[in-house]
């Protein structure tokens, strides 16, 4: 490695540390020598690994306490790492991630940091501006929200002096020597040839995971595209699985170095209890070592019962969902685990919850003199009109109770003094969206969460695993806290295994979410010497799609060699049954269409009359008609629909279920452990109709009387050995339609010829269809990945390009060549 010497390395003398799980354990033979490297120039220690990749090698080694690869292009020059004193030096020992990281920035090369929230990532931000600012070079400091950027530049402002910031809504000291401004920002430099770019030698990407985001993501790739080469980059992340792909890529499209310090490490460990809906307290689910605790968790989810979709608590809740958000903060304060930061889902929630302690003080009359006069001095430079604004009336009441409300629906100086606050310790609860957990140094000792579900823009789901490790991170204050509180509010019935997913899940893999839009295109045609096919072919999206094609030439090659060694007799026969059946299919649904007519099947739907039920593919077996009714249509739901829209009829029919599953199969009608359920369904479902009518009790939602009617299906079903005879369509139901006794006998032509296939009448014929159907899998699948191969060779999104530029050229915004005056007002 590039300025890594032995002696530099010491302090990680302990044995190699076992690989995460997210890593692979199948670690490369060492390589002893190859035509582009020279591994003795590597300088590698004895447990370090070389893993040759095309356009880039990359080295790998276990230290204590975190993993340390690097990424190289070929060929790449080691040259010795400069003889200079550390930029800057520490009142306290640096962990081994931290100094690893150090050794790689001494030797102006890029890293990728990931560690969980408060594991001390920021040191090494600190540690690459020192070393820039000595080095009379200018940094940049990125973060994805504005709130972070206030709160590093506050941070940086108190540590190196010469520090700026540039956000949408400030701008100070834009000359500084090190200047924190969100992504946004730098890209719009980049975009306009700042002369701030041309200076700069290093630039700190904070929380670089938040490129997974689907809308804002696709602006970190930008920005790290369009970066001068020679500019060196620090990530700094949560804990990501494919953190070295996302190193490669750097190192692919920037031709240069980059290194992965990866650490499982938490400072301070997490205890994870559940608060359920109703309940009288909270239950440790997840213990500081990690076990998982089913028996509590049971006895939490105990606490609420089913009542049909809705899960409600056994106790009554007064005063709804605020009334157990005000039981957990009292809970909090009685047992001393304030500070406490309580995410919410939605802005006005915050609100409401912050609103529902007005009874409550938590703050000395000392704490709130100092709030007051933090608060007035804030917004002091305010003119009265603006001071008198109900926002801040109405908030600093509140803030001197020791409560605090953060989400973006506020004013920026009203939020910025809400984070002063809490990190001096004047807030005691503070109510937040989620986009406080990200990068903000304000660890709090508990964290609430009051639901376990979120909506994504398109539906309400469980909360993902990463998303919790990034908002469970603020809980714990590193060298306060022995230990971290976190509590989640339940108020529906979770499955263990969610739950383990949620509280012990991995985050989520850094995947690309590069997409064109008209704004990007028509500020990179202003550009000289930009291009848009260039932008694509270097986005991670594109690397993530050219980097998978050597697994699917992998994974073809496997499904060829099994296609090779599937030698099965008859096969022309069996390729005509399959062929058959797909007929028969098609007829057969030919001739449900005329028996489930209304006109065709309504006169059979008597009281008693046996019927077989099919749903979207599912047998649900037979069942016991109760009755029809006339489903009642809102007229205004028909407005687009044809006059002529046949009416919808509702049949009841008792079924053999079991509660909550899926209904039992017909063999399973002799088991004890389901019970007779009505359910109403549409006319569709009714697949079979037999000839045999049973009597059926007047009191038909009895208890008694369902288990009298599942004694009596049993046993017609044991009579007729599970085959009751049928209605026949033409003799029994008068259906003489000559598009139906077409395809009946058709059918009956299929049937007869698929007999007559020597094939069907041998003994391993089970066998024989089987393996066929293997082979068929088989073959679709080399189908699939030869179009996935197809289209990891062509440049993703090109399609989309072309017709996003002729948009832009007929609408006037731009010509073959050139940005109209129109299309540069639009940048």
């Amino acid at each position: 490695m590039e300025g890594f010497t032995d002696d530099m390395f010491d302090v990680f003398t302990s044995l190699p540390q076992k690989r995460p799980q997210h890593f692979s354990d199948e670690v490369p033979a060492k390589k002893q020598q190859t035509d582009s490297i020279d591994i003795q120039s590597l300088e590698l220690s004895d447990d370090s690994d070389v893993e040759i990749v095309q356009d880039y090698y990359v080295t790998q080694e276990d230290l204590q306490g975190c993993i340390h690869e690097a990424v190289y292009p070929n060929n790449y020059v080691h040259k010795p790492l400069p003889n200079t004193p550390p930029a800057k030096s520490y009142p306290f020992n640096l962990d081994p991630f931290q100094q690893c990281a150090i050794r790689c920035l001494d030797a102006k090369q890029s890293v990728l940091v990931a560690a969980h929230t408060s594991a001390g990532k920021t040191a090494v931000a600190e540690y690459a501006i020192a070393s820039a600012l000595r080095d009379k070079q200018k940094v940049i400091y990125t973060s994805p929200i504005k709130a972070l950027s206030n709160q590093k530049y506050r941070e940086l402002s108190d540590e190196f002096k010469d520090v700026g910031l540039m956000t949408g809504d400030v701008t100070i000291n834009e000359e500084a020597s090190c200047l924190v401004m969100t992504t946004e920002i730098l890209r719009s430099m980049l975009y306009r040839g700042s002369e701030v770019v041309r200076e700069m030698a290093w630039v700190i990407f904070d929380e670089i995971h938040y490129m997974r985001d689907k809308e804002r993501g696709v602006v970190w790739e930008e920005t790290i595209i369009m970066l001068p080469e020679p500019v060196k980059l620090v990530f700094l992340s949560a804990t990501i699985p494919n953190a070295r792909e996302f190193a490669e890529w750097i190192c692919k499209i920037k031709t240069q170095p980059c290194h992965v310090v990866y650490t499982e490490m938490r400072p301070v460990p997490l205890q994870h209890y559940v608060f359920p809906a109703g309940g009288d307290g909270i239950y440790l689910v997840v213990d500081e070592t990690g076990t998982f605790k089913e028996q509590n968790f049971q006895k939490a989810i105990s606490c609420l019962i089913d009542s049909g979709n809705e899960i409600r608590p056994k106790k009554k809740i007064a005063h709804g969902a605020n009334s157990e958000v005000v039981k957990v903060i009292h809970l909090i304060m009685e047992r001393n685990f304030s500070p406490a930061i309580v995410f919410s889902f939605s802005k006005k929630d915050c609100e409401a919850h912050a609103i529902s302690l007005n009874k409550c003080d938590f703050t000395t009359d000392d704490e709130k003199g100092n709030i007051e006069e933090i608060f007035s001095n804030a917004i002091s430079t305010l003119s009265e009109e603006d001071r008198a604004l109900p926002m801040f009336e109405n908030m600093l009441p509140m803030l001197k109770r020791g409560i605090g409300i953060h989400h973006g629906g506020l004013l920026p100086i009203i939020k910025e003094v809400t984070e002063i606050l809490f990190q001096e310790g004047f807030i005691k609860v503070l109510f937040s969206t989620e986009t406080f957990s990200m990068g903000l140094n304000m660890p709090a000792r508990t964290v609430v969460f009051t639901n376990v579900r979120k909506f994504d823009g398109s539906n309400f789901r469980w909360l993902g695993g990463g998303e919790y490790i990034q908002m469970s991170g603020r809980a714990g204050r590193r060298g306060i806290d022995d230990r971290g509180i976190c509590i989640l509010m339940v108020d529906q019935k979770m499955e263990p295994e969610v739950a383990k997913s949620m509280l012990k899940g991995n985050m989520d893999p850094l995947n690309s979410t590069f997409h064109l839009n008209y704004n990007m295109l028509l500020n990179l045609m202003r550009m000289e010497e930009a291009r848009p096919e260039d932008m694509i072919k270097k986005s991670f999206h594109q690397f993530q799609n050219d980097r998978a094609a050597p697994e699917i030439y992998r994974r073809k090659k496997e499904l060829k060699n099994s296609l090779r060694e599937m030698v099965i007799e008859k096969e022309a026969e069996l390729e005509e049954l399959k062929q058959i059946e797909m007929s028969k299919n098609a007829y057969k649904q030919t001739m449900q269409g005329f028996i489930q007519k209304n006109e065709n099947i309504l006169r059979f739907m008597t009281p008693g009359r046996l019927v077989r039920v099919l749903d979207n593919g599912t047998d649900w077996g037979w069942g016991i008609v109760v009755n029809f009714i006339k489903k009642r249509i809102d007229k205004k739901s028909l407005k687009d629909l044809s006059e002529k829209t046949p009416d919808k009829f509702v049949i009841d029919v008792v079924l053999y279920v079991k509660l909550q599953e899926k209904p039992y199969p017909l063999s399973n009608l002799m088991s004890e452990e389901g019970e007779m359920t009505v359910i109403p369904m549409y006319t569709e479902c009714i697949e079979t109709i037999s000839s045999i009518q049973t009597y059926l009790p007047a009191d038909i939602k009895s208890r008694e009387a369902l288990r009298n009617l599942k004694s009596t299906l049993r046993e017609i079903m044991n009579r007729v050995n599970f085959k009751p005879p049928l209605l026949d369509p033409i003799k029994h139901m008068g259906i003489n339609d000559p598009e139906f006794l077409k395809a009946q006998e058709r059918y009956t032509q299929l049937e007869a010829r698929e007999q007559s296939l020597t094939v069907t009448h041998r003994p391993d014929f089970s066998q024989l269809k089987d393996r066929y159907e293997e082979k068929k899998k088989i073959l679709s699948g080399i189908t699939l990945l030869n179009n996935q191969l197809k289209a990891s060779k062509t440049m993703v999104l090109s399609d989309d390009w072309k017709a996003m530029r002729r948009v832009l050229r007929r609408l006037g915004f731009c010509s073959e060549q050139l940005v109209e005056l129109k299309g540069r007002v639009a940048c």
